[in-house]
């Protein structure tokens, strides 16, 4: 495909911007398509980015012959179904961590793709931070394995907020939304299956509905371990901190940033053409569709992840 890749983005709220920034910076794709609920603020976003189309109807977007690709940026509980009808609609598609909060929902999307051979992705922008790329360079080139990952994620959300401090329409999950992130890089970065796995979590809050703390236990098959912390009640630091823990040295991931055990900073803006992982991820997912070949976090490589989150709950029940 020489042609500009023409885009329907699904979900103009704090993720769907974040798309839509990184998408300026790539040559020869075009958002023509912006979806949202709530259609006076859609139209801002809108009007801001230059997007032609607007509609608060993902299947409107879907019968335009123009668009090629979706990116869904949309509430949890909507990503399997909304993939889903992207793929029967002949677009590929992209969506946001995670696949699904049901297991047999996510098998079914991996069907529909095997069927249908569009590029489906899955956007685990772990795998595409500067910073966990270069201990994967490190991983792939003999230098450095991992003996234990110790991963915290924390975040002070005792009410339904999104990233902008605005009032979400639905609820996050530690499980199995922020989980997903460091269960699938912990398996991609030893570059091999979990095949252990324990979770305990704390008390589910009164209004939510939902544990606020959790702590899960990983193993994978080549005798990595990985410890990794969850709670929305944290006051304090926020997001995700990764210490890899290897036999050649120790490596602390803050975002972007990159760390010795030592708190000496490696540079890592050489890794990839950007330090936006959004942007690799949305980068990853074009290439793939002019390339016809399957992305980097394809809905098949992703799934075993989801397996483990779906044992997970199973053992929390």
């Amino acid at each position: 495909m020489s042609k500009t890749i023409k885009v329907a983005l699904a979900g103009a709220g704090a993720f769907g911007i974040k798309h839509l920034d990184g998408i300026q910076n790539i040559d020869g794709v075009e958002v023509v398509s912006l979806i949202s609920r709530d259609i006076e603020k859609t139209k801002e976003v809108a009007a801001k980015y230059g997007i032609g189309h607007v509609t608060t109807d993902l299947n409107e977007s879907l019968a335009l012959k123009e668009v090629d690709a979706v990116i869904l940026c949309t509430p949890t509980q909507m990503h399997a179904s909304q993939t889903l009808a992207c793929l029967k609609a002949g677009k590929h598609v992209q969506v946001e961590i995670p696949l699904c909060d049901v297991y047999k929902e996510g098998q079914e999307v991996l069907r529909v793709q095997k069927e249908t051979g569009l590029v489906a992705m899955v956007g685990h922008t772990r795998r595409f931070n500067p910073s966990h790329q270069w201990v994967n360079h490190k991983i792939k080139a003999g230098e450095f394995n991992i003996q234990q990952m110790d991963v915290q994620t924390y975040f002070f959300r005792r009410t339904n907020m999104n990233a902008l401090g605005q009032p979400r329409s639905w609820t996050d999950h530690l499980l199995w939304h922020h989980a997903a992130h460091t269960v699938d890089l912990f398996a991609y970065q030893c570059g091999s299956p979990i095949v252990k796995a324990n979770a305990v979590q704390g008390p589910i809050h009164p209004t939510l509905g939902i544990a606020m703390d959790m702590s899960i236990q990983l193993k994978a098959a080549n005798g990595a371990i990985c410890t990794l912390s969850l709670s929305f009640n944290n006051d304090g630091p926020l997001g995700t901190y990764f210490r890899y823990i290897g036999d050649t040295g120790t490596y602390l991931a803050r975002y972007d940033d990159l760390y010795t055990g030592k708190e000496e900073k490696i540079d890592v803006s050489q890794v990839a053409v950007s330090m936006n992982g959004i942007e690799l991820q949305d980068r990853e997912f074009f290439a793939a569709i002019r390339e016809g070949r399957e992305p980097n976090s394809s809905i098949a490589q992703v799934l075993p992840c989801y397996q483990v989150l779906h044992d997970l709950e199973q053992q929390l029940a």
